[in-house]
C-alpha cells in the first residue's frame, strides 16, 4: 500500500475532512419506476431488484417507467428501512416503495464509488421498523480526502472485489464439476444388464409407506416444541440430522404427523423440492408433503435406494403435475427400481458415498472460504478508509 500511504502523505498528512452523506448524495423517490406485474419470467429483459440480499427479483416486461443506469451514470439503491444497498450500473425497476435511488450531487468534487464503499462502512443497524435515509442515515459523516486519494483507494478496493469474485466463480465452478463426475458415476454404476438384477417396484422393499401432517397453523402451543418436523424445503439429496421446524407433543397428537424412525428414504412430493430425496439420521415426524419410506434392510439397502432415486429424479419429477410438478404416494410406490444383490448394492453405495462425501465437503467448506475472504476484504477496506478528521 505504498502509494495510498505516499499520497495521504502528500495531499492530507494531517486529517481529512467529513462530511454527511446528505451534502455529497441526492436521493430519488421510487414511486415512477415500481414495477406493475410481478409475473417475472427470465424471457423478459428487465431485472426487478431489490436492495436485500436477492438483488434481483426477477424479469419483467413492463417498460414504462424504467430507471436508467449505466457505468458512466450508476446509482445506489437504498433499502430505507433496513439501510442495505446496492451499486447498479445497468437499467432497472423496483418493487417496493421503500427503495431510494441514491446518485452524487452534480457540484460535488467527490467518487460516487468512493461514497459506497464509505457508506459499506457505517455499522449501523436500525432498531425499529421506519424510514431511516432522512432523518438518520444521510446525517452519517463519511471520510472526504482528497480526489487523488479517493481515486486510489477505489481502485485498490475494486481489484480486492474482483478477485473476490473471481474466487467464488472458481469454487463454484470446482463444486459443479464434482457435481458432475459424482452423477457420471451414479449414471454409470446404476445402469445394469438386465439378467443382473431384479426389478421391483419401490413399494415392494418397503416395511411402511406413510405421509405426515400439519398442525394447525391457528394454535401456537402446537409450534416450537421438541418435536423435530420435517418440511419438504429441508429435503435436498441430503441427510437429514435436525430438522428447521419443530412441533409440540400436543401439536403431533392433534394432526396427522406421525413418528419415522432413523434411516428412512424420504421423497418430496410437493413444492420446489418435489421429487428430491433424503434420508434421515434421527427419528422424526413429517408434514404431509412427504412420501417416507422404511426400507426392508434384508431386500434392499437405504443408501442404495437413496442413490437410485435421486438418480431418477429427473424421470420421476416428469411423472408430476401442475407448474410444480407435484407428485403423489401412489406414483412413488409404484416406481421402478433396479435391485442386484445385496453385497453389489452395497459395493455401489461404498463407491458414491465417497463421492457424495467429497461433493458436500467442498460445499460446506465453499461458504467458510468465501466468508473468510469477504473479512480479508472488509479488513483492508476498513483500514483504507480510517482517517484522522482534521481539526477545525
Amino acid at each position: 500500500m505504498s502509494r495510498i500511504n505516499d499520497l495521504i502523505a502528500e495531499y492530507c498528512p494531517n486529517g481529512v475532512e467529513y462530511r454527511e452523506l446528505a451534502e455529497l448524495v441526492d436521493y430519488q423517490q421510487p414511486s415512477p419506476y415500481i414495477v406493475s406485474s410481478t409475473n417475472y419470467d427470465d424471457s423478459f429483459s428487465l431485472p426487478v431488484l431489490t436492495a436485500g440480499q436477492s438483488f434481483i427479483l426477477g424479469y419483467s416486461d413492463d417498460d414504462q417507467g424504467i430507471f436508467y443506469a449505466s457505468a458512466e451514470r450508476p446509482v445506489i439503491i437504498f433499502d430505507d428501512f433496513t439501510t442495505s444497498f446496492h451499486w447498479v450500473d445497468f437499467d432497472f425497476k423496483v418493487k417496493s416503495s421503500a427503495i431510494k435511488m441514491l446518485r452524487i450531487k452534480p457540484d460535488v468534487d467527490c467518487s460516487f464509488r468512493y461514497v459506497y464503499y464509505a457508506m459499506s462502512c457505517i455499522q449501523y443497524v436500525p432498531k425499529e421498523h421506519s424510514r431511516q435515509w432522512i432523518s438518520i442515515y444521510s446525517t452519517f459523516k463519511i471520510p472526504v480526502p482528497p480526489l487523488p486519494v479517493q481515486e486510489e483507494i477505489v481502485r485498490i478496493l475494486d481489484s480486492f472485489s474482483s478477485l473476490e469474485a473471481e474466487l467464488e466463480a472458481e469454487l463454484e465452478a470446482e463444486l459443479e464439476a464434482r457435481r458432475k463426475q459424482y452423477a457420471y458415476y451414479r449414471n454409470e454404476l446404476l445402469t445394469f444388464e438386465r439378467e443382473r438384477v431384479v426389478t421391483a417396484c419401490i413399494q415392494d422393499i418397503c416395511i411402511r409407506i406413510c405421509s405426515g401432517g400439519t398442525p394447525s397453523s391457528k394454535r401456537h402451543d402446537y409450534y416450537d416444541g421438541n418435536v423435530p418436523w420435517l418440511r419438504t424445503q429441508d429435503i435436498d439429496f441430503n441427510v437429514i440430522n435436525q430438522t428447521s421446524a419443530t412441533i409440540s407433543d400436543e401439536g403431533l397428537r392433534n394432526s396427522a404427523a406421525q413418528w419415522i424412525p432413523a434411516n428412512c428414504v424420504i421423497v418430496a412430493m410437493y413444492g420446489a423440492t418435489a421429487a428430491k430425496v433424503a434420508v434421515n439420521s434421527i427419528p422424526l415426524t413429517t408434514n404431509q408433503a412427504c412420501c417416507n419410506l422404511q426400507i426392508d434392510e434384508t431386500k434392499a439397502d437405504v443408501r442404495y435406494v437413496f442413490h437410485w432415486l435421486s438418480n431418477e429424479y429427473e424421470h420421476l419429477k416428469a411423472l408430476g403435475e401442475g407448474s410444480q410438478s407435484n407428485i403423489n404416494a401412489k406414483k412413488v410406490k409404484s416406481y421402478p427400481i433396479s435391485l442386484p444383490p445385496l453385497e453389489e448394492q452395497r459395493r455401489i453405495v461404498s463407491i458414491l458415498d465417497r463421492f457424495d462425501k467429497l461433493t458436500n465437503d467442498l460445499s460446506s467448506g465453499l461458504p467458510a472460504e468465501i466468508e473468510a475472504r469477504r473479512k480479508q476484504y472488509e479488513y483492508y477496506r476498513d483500514r483504507l478508509l480510517s482517517f484522522n478528521e482534521l481539526a477545525v
